[in-house]
């Protein structure tokens, strides 16, 4: 069955059952990938708060999956702001939400090495705003917007705060043995990963200007020691030693900042590898494992990856249908099912639609936007307005993203 028989079989579905038809990572990876489209009618309501309803059949591994009221995804709620960059009021979409965003800045440290230095705008719950600070290093947010874990200045540090981001105070503090430069929670929020590293992550050379134009940056070895799973209530640490990998030029290399964070289930541990596979998975023990099922085509730099219900698996740049797409995969085979618009996908706001950069009219790539795309639909919904297309600037701002 084609697409255009799964439409007409699910317009029919709709009209029989006498009710209205439902309305319609990163920048260092970006020069080599990009994305696009799929399905699915998106209506806007307001242009601060829209709510978009989504119902169209679904083209899934083992071949179409009928669209009946029990199937039917509840209507995505969405907060845009596209006349905001960087945001300043809450931009949310579906079960996921803009938890914060960064900007970053390289700070010199002597004539050869600088540190990229971060500096945060976190949502406050209550107001639905985002407040600047500089205090932090390294910001995790927790599932339910209401606390975020922070890690000081000066990495790596010894200890963890919580913060309770409606006041903006540090509630308890977590002291660890092992010194920590990133941190990841676990889908519920009863965990978090600690990436443990022995100097500051976030130490770089400094390009060396070269007489005809042009710069070069000298490689650095990872100094990544390993990971803590750390419980959060009782602030209990249990950390692993991981080999960082080999120098540079090895083929097991690893960036000099590369964090380690949960498996969807909490069991395993990983982190992404910029040579294939692209990700190395670890027990609770530090043993190196294989991928569980579902993650074997999950490429670390796609921040969305797999789809709330499993069945989807967000993919690499496609740019074949349209100038910016990125393909949707089936997670088991790899297998392409779909492409849907944009760019570079960053986070699930239900089953069939995501949060994705994308750029404008002017075709710029550096020139992106956070917009709502959905499955099988042309319909891209803008939810900010458009960054900085200049490096190392605040202007270009890295997006953190949380379930609500």
């Amino acid at each position: 069955m084609n697409v255009d028989e799964l439409v007409r079989d699910s317009l029919r579905e709709e009209a029989e059952r006498q009710g209205p038809a439902a309305p319609g990572l990163a920048d260092r990876v970006l020069g080599l990938r990009r994305r696009r489209r799929t399905r699915r009618l998106v209506s806007m309501a307001a242009a601060a708060v829209v709510a978009v309803s989504v119902a169209v059949p679904m083209a899934r591994s083992g071949g179409t999956r009928d669209v009946r009221p029990a199937d039917v995804t509840p209507p995505t709620r969405i907060a845009a702001h596209p006349d905001q960059s960087p945001p300043r009021d809450l931009i949310a979409a579906g079960r996921t939400a803009l938890a914060a965003y960064y900007g970053t800045v390289s700070v010199p440290q002597s004539k050869e090495m600088a540190v990229a230095t971060r500096t945060y705008w976190l949502l406050n719950p209550v107001t639905k705003k985002y407040a600047k600070t500089t205090k932090w290093s390294w910001v995790a947010v927790a599932p339910g917007l209401e606390t975020a874990a922070v890690l000081e200045q000066n990495l790596p540090v010894s200890r963890i705060g919580l913060l309770d981001l409606t006041d903006g105070e540090v509630k308890r503090w977590i002291e660890v043995d092992h010194p920590v430069g990133g941190l990841a929670f676990s889908r519920d929020g009863r965990e978090l990963v600690a990436t443990t590293y022995s100097e500051n992550p976030d130490l770089r050379p400094i390009p060396k200007k070269l007489k005809g134009g042009g710069e070069v940056t000298v490689e650095t070895s990872s100094h990544r020691t390993g990971f803590s799973v750390i419980d959060v209530a009782s602030g209990k640490e249990r950390w692993s030693r991981v080999d960082a990998g080999g120098g540079p030029g090895s083929p097991d290399m690893i960036n000099t900042r590369q964090d380690f964070a949960f498996s969807r289930d909490g069991s395993l541990i990983w982190s992404g590898m910029p040579m294939d596979p692209g990700y190395q998975y670890y027990d609770r023990d530090g043993t190196e494992v294989g991928p569980p099922a579902d993650a074997k085509y999950l490429r670390w730099y796609v921040e969305a990856g797999l789809s709330p219900d499993g069945s989807l698996l967000a993919g690499d740049f496609a740019g074949e249908k349209y100038k910016t797409s990125s393909w949707i995969l089936d997670p088991g085979s790899g297998r392409k099912i779909t492409e849907t618009h944009g760019q570079q996908l960053l986070a699930w706001a239900d089953d069939d639609s995501l949060v994705a950069w994308d750029i404008g009219k002017d075709g710029n790539e550096y020139h992106q936007r956070l917009v709502l795309v959905t499955l099988d639909s042309d319909k891209v919904v803008p939810l900010s307005d458009f960054r900085s297309t200049k490096d190392d600037t605040l202007g270009r701002w890295t997006p953190v993203f949380a379930d609500r």
